[in-house]
């Protein structure tokens, strides 16, 4: 997995999907380059983390963890343009948190990762350089890093279905690495 920028905003599903695979700070640990989120999204997502309970709740844990390791860096708007921005996309997204990731990113030239299909789409078409990124090309890129076995692959990925409430569309470029590492252990 090559990133073009020196910076990748996590959108809130990447971060749901990444705890709930239970490997969120391998996970992190395993992109290339600095890993950021937007504070409109940390407030959103710690809230969502800190209501979940029993074992899930290990991804609220992990993530104030990365934010405090400085694996994670919370970022918010720098520029009237950023902010500015972030209004008229959530004009056209209706979502706080894929609002702030792409204004930021667009303003400062860094990537995203978002599996929100609006905001792909949007992104694509009114900032065609920004780079996006997605869940499973996160995973895919951490499981053959750390050379993870199918075993605990599939595991993971099954968490990610099953907490993370996350199945890519019949046309994700990455839907067939899905399926067959899910039938691994079926």
């Amino acid at each position: 997995m090559h990133i073009a920028h020196s910076h990748v905003l996590l959108d809130a599903c990447c971060i749901l999907n990444f705890c709930a695979s239970g490997h969120f700070l391998p996970i992190l640990k395993s992109i290339p380059v600095q890993v950021a989120v937007t504070q409109v999204v940390q407030e959103r997502e710690l809230k969502t983390l800190q209501r979940l309970k029993n074992e899930e709740n290990q991804g609220g844990i992990d993530f104030e963890a990365a934010i405090e390791s400085s694996l994670l860096t919370v970022v918010d708007f720098e520029s009237e343009g950023e902010a500015e921005s972030f209004v008229n996309y959530v004009t056209v997204l209706g979502d706080d948190g894929e609002s702030a990731t792409g204004a930021i990113a667009v303003h400062r030239g860094w990537a995203i990762a978002t599996d929100d299909k609006a905001a792909i789409s949007f992104f694509q078409q009114t900032a065609p350089y920004l780079q996006i990124l997605s869940s499973l090309e996160i995973i895919k890129h951490w499981s053959e890093q750390a050379n993870i076995d199918s075993s605990l692959l599939c595991n993971v990925l099954k968490a990610v279905r099953v907490k993370g409430r996350y199945l890519p569309g019949r046309n994700h470029p990455l839907r067939n690495w899905w399926d067959n590492a899910l039938s691994h252990a079926e």
